[in-house]
């Protein structure tokens, strides 16, 4: 297992089979994606896991955190995740969060982040942004 930077053209395949899959491949794309920090998890030379990292003035937000299905629930993603946190710690960054599915409250809180009062909704799933201080 190897965990690196990716391009953003590496993380969009990932994103839209495990996220999205019935949607257009540009649904999955978000504002200021060009500027973010991509990583991927790779087993047996396969990238199955990533993350992208957006840089705030108050921390950095992570987003379209996603594991391909077929490797889900086998703790790629918790492993991603892990070392997503140390990489921001040790760029100094305050504070991370994500705009996490309500059905992901407990996995997040697995790895100390916080739910916030702050919830919306999309393309009909209910949201709420968790928050750790680094």
């Amino acid at each position: 297992m190897i965990i690196k930077e990716i391009s953003l053209e590496e993380a969009l395949p990932v994103r839209h089979l495990a996220m999205w899959p019935d949607k257009d491949l540009d649904f999955v794309r978000v504002p200021g994606d060009e500027e973010a920090t991509h990583l991927g998890l790779f087993a047996n030379r396969e990238l199955i896991s990533v993350v992208s990292v957006f840089k705030k003035e108050e921390g950095a937000q992570f987003r379209k955190f996603a594991t391909l299905p077929k490797h889900q629930g086998k703790g790629y993603g918790s492993k991603l995740l892990v070392y997503m946190i140390g990489f921001m710690q040790k760029k100094d960054v305050p504070k991370i969060w994500c705009n996490a599915r309500v059905s992901k409250i407990d996995f997040y809180s697995n790895f100390g982040l916080v739910t916030t009062p702050k919830t919306f909704q999309k393309a009909g799933l209910d949201y709420v942004v968790m928050e750790k201080v680094l």
